[in-house]
């Protein structure tokens, strides 16, 4: 199972259209982690599991997805509404209640992944604005078995960091 997790793009088309291009034949579900700021009618977005975040006002989509792919169980949300500038322990709460194997979210901009128990927590970091980092990232994950690695690359491509993870 392969994805591709993007998030915090805010008003950005042309690099949503790369990276779906780049993509869309290679990844099993595109995740969108919410503040895209564009309308669900926008072609950039057909194909990305898009979820509403704080800077998306008017929005239909929806808070959270909780999607199966494969033998993995996605929780998706922007993040806001579990408070995760603060602590991951909302978050992971929702996911373990979901049953999810993978956490997806946004909202602070900062890349980053880790397992907590059993769950893997991925923040793709922003396409736009990061923090704490100068690259512009998202992440693909991919899982085989227990076995989990997510790689992060900048929007040239370029490689930013690489982990691998247990999934419990």
């Amino acid at each position: 199972m392969k994805a591709l997790i993007v998030s915090d793009s805010h008003g950005l088309t042309g690099e949503l259209q790369e990276l779906k291009q780049k993509y869309e034949n290679t990844v099993d579900i595109m995740i969108h982690c919410g503040d895209s700021e564009l309308s669900p009618q926008q072609t950039e977005l057909h194909g990305y599991q898009v979820v509403n975040g704080n800077c998306d006002f008017g929005s239909s989509y929806p808070n959270e997805i909780i999607q199966d792919v494969q033998d993995i169980r996605f929780f998706v949300t922007h993040g806001h509404l579990y408070n995760v500038k603060a602590t991951m322990q909302n978050l992971l709460y929702r996911a373990k209640e979901a049953g999810a194997h993978i956490a997806c979210f946004g909202h602070s901009h900062i890349m980053g992944a880790e397992v907590v128990d059993g769950v893997l927590l991925i923040n793709p970091g922003s396409i736009l604005l990061p923090r704490l980092r100068r690259e512009k990232t998202y992440a693909i994950v991919e899982v085989e078995g227990h076995d989990a690695s997510v790689t992060f690359y900048d929007l040239s491509g370029r490689l930013a960091v690489q982990q691998t993870f247990q999934l419990g």
